[in-house]
């Protein structure tokens, strides 16, 4: 039996919440808790109560502020992104314990803070925006930046950079200047890096084709593609010839095959070919 689209849909979001609760769990226990980097959220919150309280992991920390934070999130965000965050959170605190259990650090990695900066802002932010881009998230600030989303016309890197600062501004007083620097650079830098990598998932291609080819094209995007066109007659200025000019969105890897078949059988045509960072109706994402 055939799988359906929606199957296929809903593996493929299980797939990237799942990959996105795993960098993001690296990135944390591997070069943010080490080091003392605040850069917001409960891994923030844990790592900072964590040095507080040393008899408490960051790990603990990380599972209690979550559980408070995901009965908030049922109770704004609604039944659906409250499950789906209720498992990243989870997923997220067993993660980080199993990382203490098999690999206890005492220390840095290495000995380039700047270096290990890097490598926290790249894994959570990626991290963060795969689950954002599936209406999930790994739980604590997170959920008060969906909040903050929902509610007003942020976007969701702002939003975070909203509810973060004064958790990553508090890394001053219990790390030192330096460590709180580091905290308050990676914080600015993941914000604008989650709102990027979001963008960058769910950027489709608008093609404006000039042919004399329209059957031929049309066919292919409605038949093949299985999307839309829309289709009118048009005149070159210069030559003063007929042309048809169709007009389509289409996610990327579909670009690269529309855009050789357009030229395997018009190689005279003209492809006018942008990038849009967002498609909203039938076949892409819902309103």
């Amino acid at each position: 039996m055939a799988m359906t689209k929606e199957r296929k849909r809903a593996i493929k979001e299980f797939f990237i919440m799942n990959l996105g609760v795993l960098l993001m769990s690296v990135g944390v226990y591997f070069f943010k808790i080490p080091n003392g980097f605040s850069t917001g959220g409960v891994s923030g919150i844990g790592t900072i109560l964590g040095n507080i309280t040393p008899w408490i992991t960051p790990a603990t920390w990380i599972a209690g502020i979550n559980v408070f934070m995901l009965l908030l999130g049922f109770m704004v965000l609604g039944k659906t992104t409250g499950i789906k965050t209720v498992y990243c959170s989870l997923m997220f605190s067993a993660l980080t314990w199993v990382f203490e259990f098999i690999c206890p650090l005492t220390a840095p990695l290495s000995d380039q803070p700047f270096l290990e900066l890097i490598y926290a802002i790249i894994l959570t932010a990626i991290g963060s925006a795969m689950m954002f881009n599936c209406a999930a998230s790994s739980g604590g600030t997170d959920i008060v930046a969906l909040i903050l989303k929902k509610y007003s016309n942020l976007d969701v890197g702002k939003a975070l950079l909203c509810t973060d600062f004064v958790i990553a501004a508090s890394s001053f007083a219990v790390f030192g200047i330096e460590t709180g620097l580091f905290s308050l650079l990676g914080l600015f830098a993941k914000a604008f890096l989650v709102d990027g990598v979001i963008e960058n998932l769910n950027s489709c291609k608008y093609f404006v084709v000039i042919t004399t080819k329209r059957d031929e094209v049309s066919d292919y995007i409605t038949k093949t593609l299985h999307h839309g066109a829309t289709v009118h007659k048009a005149e070159g200025e210069f030559t003063h010839e007929e042309r048809y000019m169709v007009h389509t969105v289409c996610k990327r890897i579909e670009a690269i095959k529309l855009r050789r078949y357009i030229k395997e059988i018009d190689p005279h045509s003209f492809i006018i070919i942008t990038t849009s960072s967002e498609i909203i109706g039938r076949g892409f994402r819902n309103v």
